[in-house]
């Protein structure tokens, strides 16, 4: 283990890119759009910003700053902070290794129609049944699965700086340019049925101007409740990742301007992704074309645009689930790496292997939600109202229950049981100011507990 508390990304931008990415994720490209549009558009991201510098700092700053302080896995970090509350550790840990199989499978989804549009086969994904017919399928689910599953093994397994940091710092340039490229696209996109004409600028103005006519006490209630699912999920903690990055950052590294850098990214994307998804999507189809969300979005609805785009279509199509790609990969990593970092410090065995045994317990959990489409599918009734399989199921579990769970014990333990001192301590041991601390301390010890304990019982059913 030694070996691994002394690996360190090599300096801020390396850490920043790599969280970044692990933000950057399919919760960006398929869910914020979705929520964006259903929410009174320009509304929902005014919430959604506010609570990214108050709630999502405070979560942010805390999760990255145990893990600099300790220099620990996710396992072993909440137990240096204080022993009695060593059990988060567990639950943070659970969580990746839940979602790592299902979201390798949802990966090997991108990859095949990466495959499709890459050949000049775009044309195919447009058919009706295509992507079910994938998805029910075997052999072929299954082996794209791997493949995104051996790509996400040989980035781990090459360590923190030839394998994390080096990916990110070429993968996460690479898909900001892609966001930008797309959505500026998108913006130029007209469409005329003979009857109405809609252009790129129209679904844009429905996508960030509020409906203030429509709005009502119980659809702001609802944006604040989706803005702040959203963001908890997207900024990747509860999921033991930033513990697990925090630990590998420089000393030297402001925290702060660190975790600032972080949320500017993944905000970035996800607008853009709004940019890219909903607004040719309105011009396409108009209202009815906003209301697609998941899998349906990205593997239905947007096959069937690019359709409408002739020529142009193929070429935005590749580039397009392309930069899917990126983002999914780039974030697999991170999942990964939170699991095999804890069984490296856990079980005092090398990464290498450490790679390898979680590489194989996830094909084969990943396996299994493959083949919950087609010999294990079943269908059940989940708390939160939903009706879900294998993989539904593994996500409920993971990202409805667990993640609260992790959240909330991670503000007692700051907020009571450790003291925020312990953040702020080592937010500002190189002198820097903390210009927020009031706003943190009072956000960590009861605002930050109730918003979760909100989220927490909205996914047990009790808020639909």
């Amino acid at each position: 283990m030694s070996e691994e508390k002394r690996a360190s990304f090599s300096g801020s931008i390396g850490f920043v890119l790599a969280a970044a990415g692990s933000a950057v994720g399919l919760g960006n490209l398929w869910r914020f759009p979705y929520l964006a549009a259903q929410n009174g558009g320009g509304l929902f991201l005014v919430i959604y910003l506010f609570l990214l510098v108050t709630f999502g700092f405070t979560l942010l700053l805390t999760e990255v700053a145990i893990g600099r302080r300790t220099r620990n896995s996710p396992l072993r970090a909440y137990g240096a902070l204080h022993p009695r509350w060593r059990w988060i550790g567990f639950f943070a840990v659970l969580v990746p290794f839940m979602i790592l199989p299902y979201y390798c499978a949802i990966g090997g989804w991108v990859m095949k129609y990466c495959a499709v549009f890459l050949t000049g086969q775009g044309m195919a994904a447009t058919e009706n049944g295509f992507f079910t017919g994938f998805i029910t399928g075997t052999a072929e689910p299954l082996s794209y699965m791997a493949l995104f599953l051996v790509l996400t093994v040989f980035v781990v397994y090459r360590g923190v700086n030839e394998g994390i940091e080096r990916i990110s710092r070429i993968l996460m340039p690479l898909l900001i340019l892609i966001v930008i490229a797309i959505s500026a696209f998108s913006l130029t996109f007209s469409y005329d049925d003979g009857t109405v004409t809609r252009t790129g600028l129209d679904g844009l103005r429905v996508y960030l101007v509020p409906d203030w006519e429509n709005l009502t006490w119980a659809g702001f209630t609802k944006a604040v409740l989706d803005a702040m699912g959203q963001l908890f999920f997207s900024i990747s903690v509860a999921m033991g990742i930033m513990i697990a990055y925090g630990a590998y950052a420089g000393d030297s590294s402001n925290l702060f301007r660190s975790v600032g850098q972080i949320q500017f990214f993944d905000t970035f994307v996800a607008v853009l992704a709004g940019v890219m998804t909903i607004v040719p999507l309105y011009a396409v189809m108009g209202r009815e074309g906003m209301n697609a969300s998941g899998p349906s979005l990205l593997f239905i609805s947007l096959p069937k645009m690019f359709e409408f785009m002739g020529r142009a279509g193929d070429f935005l199509g590749a580039a397009f689930f392309l930069m899917v790609f990126f983002a999914a990969l780039t974030s697999s990593i991170s999942i990964m790496e939170a699991v095999v970092s804890s069984i490296i410090e856990g079980f005092g065995m090398e990464r290498k292997k450490a790679a390898l045994l979680e590489g194989v317990v996830a094909f084969v959990l990943g396996a299994v939600v493959c083949l919950g489409y087609n010999a294990l599918y079943f269908e059940l009734p989940l708390p939160n109202g939903g009706t879900g399989q294998v993989l539904d199921l593994m996500d409920y579990v993971s990202n409805g229950v667990l993640m609260p769970i992790v959240a909330i014990g991670t503000c007692l333990l700051v907020g009571w049981a450790a003291g925020p001192e312990v953040v702020i301590r080592e937010a500002t041991k190189n002198g820097e100011v903390f210009r927020r601390q009031t706003m943190y301390v009072v956000m960590i010890r009861y605002i930050a507990p109730v918003l979760l304990g909100l989220l927490f019982l909205q996914s047990l059913g009790f808020f639909r």
